[in-house]
């Protein structure tokens, strides 16, 4: 049985979220799902910075789900003990997954502008999901709903991301583009220990589409990095926001090869 670890946390001091509603539909999604049996929805609520390595020691999780707040480069918004905000950086998210990098197979930060904290998750977790722009509570309810309705009927976490994406897009929400998934193919999850060995000519194949998913992941982020120029006039932003879109579907059709 895989756990789900949900960490919630809405600091007083901030705008509220509909978060309750959030871990609702997605407990009501598993409790009707076919493969409900594979999973264990575990909650943790105004999560401050020192919960989160116990939370994880505790119910030792599969996936873990965060919803909240997130500020871009400045951090995820947890809650002190006072219940106001408290930050949360990058490279400590990320060095908090590097302790748990053997068992947890997913991260998902459903939380605004938290793409840089998935970026740097990736470096030790194979799929994590983030939000390159601020998302709007239904969007962020339907793609939860979408993507745990997906993981149920046994569809991997690629496609659970896909499935999240159409969910707001059939609901007429215009932040289908918002979620992001980082996947990095050199981390092993840990239900793929099971697999046989690879051969020497696929592993060397294997080798060059991994050379090449970085090539284009790096491109991605060169032209994300690109679109946050204040300068940009309104025909260079629209060309850029093509070029990124042909980029990720150029690095999303290499993750289906890895």
């Amino acid at each position: 049985m895989k756990t789900i670890l949900i960490l919630a946390a809405n600091p007083r001091d901030t705008v509220p979220l509909r978060l309750d509603e959030e871990v609702r539909e997605i407990d009501g999604v598993l409790r009707q799902a076919g493969r409900r049996d594979e999973f264990e929805l575990k909650q943790q609520w105004a999560v401050r910075p020192r919960d989160l390595q116990k939370a994880m020691l505790d119910f030792n999780p599969a996936i873990v789900h965060f919803s909240g707040h997130g500020t871009g480069e400045q951090g995820l918004a947890l809650e002190d003990g006072e219940g106001n905000i408290q930050l949360v950086d990058a490279e400590a998210l990320a060095g908090l997954f590097k302790l748990f990098a053997s068992q947890v197979e997913c991260v998902m930060l459903n939380a605004c502008y938290s793409e840089v904290q998935a970026e740097a998750i990736a470096q030790y977790i194979s799929y994590v999901i983030g939000m390159n722009q601020p998302i709007g509570d239904k969007a962020a309810i339907e793609f939860a709903v979408g993507f745990y309705n997906a993981l149920g009927a046994g569809r991997s976490y690629q496609d659970a991301f896909e499935f999240g994406c159409n969910r707001i897009q059939l609901a007429g929400i215009a932040e289908y583009q918002t979620p992001v998934l980082q996947h990095n193919p050199n981390v092993t999850a840990s239900a793929a220990r099971l697999e046989p060995k690879a051969s020497p000519v696929m592993e060397e194949e294997l080798a060059e589409l991994r050379e090449e998913y970085e090539a284009w992941n790096e491109e991605v982020k060169a032209l994300k990095k690109s679109l946050r120029i204040d300068d940009l006039t309104p025909k260079e932003r629209i060309k850029l926001k093509r070029q990124i879109q042909e980029a990720e579907t150029q690095r999303r059709n290499l993750e289906f090869r890895i």
